[in-house]
């Protein structure tokens, strides 16, 4: 059985590209679908922003999801939720290391890809990474090189500190 590759997509053609039915992310010059549509996933990303979105003037700081990130010249990922410290971007994608990111897992999310996406948050240079099960509430913070599992909800960062109870978020 012959092996057809599929055919490498240039940044500059991934930048023009939109998709009707969400953004993709680009890897190594191969588009990737992301997990999501679900309601669990969807309705914790949207209060989780909602939770930044209402500390924005008190730290200082600016949050967006889906939005396109650079994490390497041939690799744009889509962080959940990203938050950004003092001023607001001027360009369409984020081409500095936000504060924060956030991924809320999917139920067809593999750890592989979850690992990946970590690594390239890490290289990138973003200090805090929070991955959390929507269902559960569990999930991890991962900073200078450490992973501290959550499990009482409580994800929090340093500097500024922000601390998000997640059975808070949905009450």
């Amino acid at each position: 059985m012959a092996v057809t590759e599929t055919p490498l997509i240039t940044v500059s053609d991934y930048l023009a590209m939109s998709f009707d039915d969400g953004d993709r992310e680009y890897l190594d010059g191969q588009i990737q679908e992301n997990n999501v549509g679900e309601w669990d996933h969807s309705a914790v990303q949207g209060a989780i922003a909602a939770f930044f979105y209402a500390r924005r003037k008190s730290l200082g700081l600016h949050t967006g999801t889906g939005c396109r990130t650079r994490v390497s010249p041939t690799r744009f990922r889509l962080p959940d939720v990203a938050v950004i410290l003092g001023e607001r971007p001027r360009s369409g994608i984020l081409d500095r290391p936000p504060f924060l990111v956030i991924e809320v897992l999917s139920p067809e999310d593999r750890a592989n890809r979850v690992e990946e996406r970590i690594d390239d948050y890490l290289r990138f240079g973003i200090p805090w990474i929070w991955v959390l099960d929507p269902l559960t509430g569990r999930g991890h913070v991962y900073h200078e090189g450490n992973r501290t599992p959550v499990t009482d909800g409580m994800y929090r960062t340093e500097n500024p500190l922000i601390e998000m109870n997640f059975f808070e978020l949905l009450d």
